[in-house]
């Protein structure tokens, strides 16, 4: 790409590629600024400056790497049933634009001050390697955008049918970015045309183009004249670039980068905590109440319909969508600009919660996270949602009926099971467990929960935890009557100010007796204590039950050798599964049962699993329309035609069980914990 010597015999080259260069910087920085910088300067502080190193290796894998974008490719879509190619065509277009801008800066901004520049830099056969590449790659890209078109706007993939989606700016955007290339092999095919003959004409697809051009009876001399312009052309387009997107949703291309490296380091499933005796106000009801991160999340948004198409709620019929909500963020913010310095007291000039956001869309919100497992561009959209329902909760005294009511439990006995008539060691009744304080040596603590301890179905979970500890010679024991809920339902329903309560009396009592190790049988307590209690000074080594008793297995420790004759689909927990990593162990701990075949619920399993729809506080929120969550699950499970649907978790026992009811499929099908087919298999 050799630039003209001068700029129409008005200026040397160099001058009105720098001219025109300062201008588009000087614009577009003040674009930047107004629209996003200085809007989300106006959000609380974030502790997102620790570990840099790792913060920068992981950006650069997640950015120049392209991993979360390609992360599907060639997997199942769970929707289409159809092999997903998604990522290859972004990531072609993204190392395309890497190129170019390379090129940019070596062809344009370096040979216009000096031609021999990119000559010297890379050598002659340097540049005719490179100018042939970008010669490939401008007709690559051509390629992937027509495909991209054709998928968008004729296809229409279920994930590209939303709203924002088919939003007018994603053609704009294609459309640019097929002139740039346009632009670029007619700049090339004019150049040789011309009758050059340095290392930049040994273009294969401008070469070829050249011969038509040639063909058609354009002049040597004409065509250096229409090279000039082409070449200047391809330089307007490049710089317009910078001044469109601001306004544009591609203003990702600047905002995901810093997305990337600000992102949160702590395992997904940790929350952030409140000050609460410091904080003015408490949650987000505002564009001030949330941190600078979360409403750069809206900016980084390549509004691409992948968290919205993963969402549970949204699939089944509810209000939310992820998208939406960092979207609508975005454009609250810039509908109302800059609201001045912090203050608790301002009102701002229309509300966000029930106007930009509806309030029922947030709590549709099941915590499950799938919406960021997907997204490409590392988006927060669960700790954004957790931070508008403790500002309905705590500000607002806003919250679900049902949802109410497991809190007031929770406040009044220490555990929201409403109703139960069960004591914390009832189901223990004739074990012979022990409780730590009459055995406060115990090498492990025995977590039992809530739900294990009190719901009646779940408490066989409990007793095979026991029956599977007292098999291996584990010196355990339980809380009993001091063990009272973690605060998780408090925390994921937005009453931070209860979950910090009761967290620090859990802490408390576990520091009294000097706890050590501890093993969870629940995910959401297993997520809690490991994750979330060190934000308080409760620092413990937590594993849950799969963990283990996976280790238990592998060294020889208990061996199961009663034959369990079933065909089991195992269900991912999403606090076991996607929130801290956990998929192979309880696979592992089903494997070593002898007689059970293992499946895999389709597609939607592991990363891709589908939420049982009991996460955050729907245990007890009852679900505001659609389908119920669980009875699609259950429908992906029926498909498998297993005859056993496999859990690690007492929640989603609760929520499959009920669905396979629901289905009336009780007396073909069951749900079991992994734990209990393990006990079942064990010596008696």
């Amino acid at each position: 790409m050799v630039p003209p010597q001068d700029f129409f015999g008005i200026l040397p080259a160099w001058a009105g590629v720098y001219a025109a260069l300062l201008i588009t910087v000087i614009l577009s920085s003040l674009l930047l600024h107004k629209r996003v910088f200085w809007l989300i300067s106006q959000g609380k502080s974030a502790a997102r400056f620790d570990q840099p190193w790792k913060r920068l290796s992981g950006a650069m894998s997640i950015v120049f790497g392209q991993r979360k974008v390609l992360q599907r490719v060639g997997s199942i879509d769970p929707r289409s049933r159809k092999i997903d190619l998604a990522g290859l065509g972004h990531a072609s277009i993204f190392w395309g634009f890497m190129s170019f801008t390379a090129s940019y800066a070596l062809f344009i901004f370096g040979d216009s001050i000096w031609p021999e520049l990119s000559k010297t830099i890379i050598t002659d056969t340097g540049v005719m390697i490179f100018s042939a590449y970008l010669d490939i790659f401008a007709a690559i890209i051509l390629i992937a955008l027509g495909w991209g078109l054709t998928r968008r706007w004729l296809m229409k993939p279920h994930r590209l049918s939303f709203d924002l989606t088919r939003n007018i700016d994603a053609v704009i955007v294609v459309a640019l970015t097929a002139a740039l290339m346009i632009v670029t092999l007619l700049v090339h095919s004019l150049y040789v045309a011309s009758g050059y003959d340095g290392p930049e004409a040994h273009v294969i697809i401008g070469g070829f183009i050249a011969k038509g051009i040639i063909a058609i009876g354009i002049t040597q001399n004409s065509a250096v004249v229409l090279h000039e312009i082409m070449w200047w052309l391809h330089l307007a387009v490049i710089l317009s670039f910078a001044i469109y997107i601001p306004f544009s949703k591609h203003i990702h291309m600047v905002a995901a980068p810093l997305n990337a490296y600000f992102r949160s380091l702590e395992p997904r499933g940790t929350l952030p905590a409140i000050d609460l005796e410091t904080t003015p106000r408490f949650g987000a009801g505002r564009v001030q109440d949330f941190t600078w991160k979360q409403l750069l999340d809206g900016y980084a948004c390549a509004v691409c319909g992948r968290c919205t198409d993963a969402c549970p709620a949204n699939i089944t019929g509810k209000l939310l969508s992820p998208m939406h909500i960092v979207e609508n963020l975005k454009e609250h913010m810039i509908s109302i600009g800059h609201q001045g310095p912090p203050d608790p007291e301002h009102v701002e000039p229309q509300p966000l919660i029930d106007h930009a956001i509806p309030e029922q869309a947030i709590w549709d919100c099941v915590s499950c996270g799938a919406c960021m497992e997907e997204c490409p561009v590392v988006v927060e959209h669960v700790p954004t949602i957790i931070d508008m329902r403790r500002n309905l909760v705590l500000e607002e005294s806003k919250i679900p009926e049902t949802g109410m009511n497991a809190l007031l439990s929770m406040e009044q006995r220490g555990h929201p099971w409403r109703g139960t008539q069960f004591s914390r060691t009832d189901w223990a009744e004739g074990l012979d467990v022990p409780t730590i304080a009459d055995h406060p040596n115990a090498e492990i603590l025995f977590w039992v929960g809530c739900t294990s301890a009190l719901e009646q179905r779940s408490q066989g979970i409990a007793r095979s935890m026991v029956k599977v500890l007292k098999a291996a010679n584990v010196d355990f024991a339980i809380l009993g009557e001091e063990e009272t809920c973690t605060g998780d339902p408090a925390r994921r329903m937005g009453n931070e100010y209860l979950f910090q309560i009761m967290a620090q009396q859990n802490i408390e009592v576990m520091n009294q007796y000097n706890i050590k190790k501890i093993v969870t049988i629940c995910p959401h307590c297993f997520n809690t204590i490991r994750n979330e209690y060190p934000q308080f000074g409760g620092d413990y080594e937590v594993l849950h039950y799969s963990q283990f008793v996976d280790g238990l297995i592998n060294n020889g420790q208990i061996k199961p050798i009663k034959m369990i004759d079933t065909t089991l689909a195992y269900h991912d927990s999403c606090y076991l599964g996607r929130h801290n990593g956990v998929y192979d162990e309880p696979r592992n701990v089903a494997k070593a049962i002898p007689g059970l075949k293992l499946v895999e619920i389709g597609s939607r399993c592991r990363e891709r699993g589908f939420c049982c729809g009991a996460g955050g506080g729907h245990m007890w929120i009852e679900e505001s329309q659609g389908e119920r969550i669980n009875h699609v699950r259950t429908d992906q499970f029926l498909e498998t035609d297993a005859d056993t649907v496999g859990v690690s978790c007492p929640f989603c026992l609760q929520m499959m069980t009920e669905g396979i009811q629901a289905k009336g499929e009780s007396n073909s099908k069951q749900s079991k914990d992994v734990l209990e087919l393990l006990a079942d298999s064990l010596e008696d």
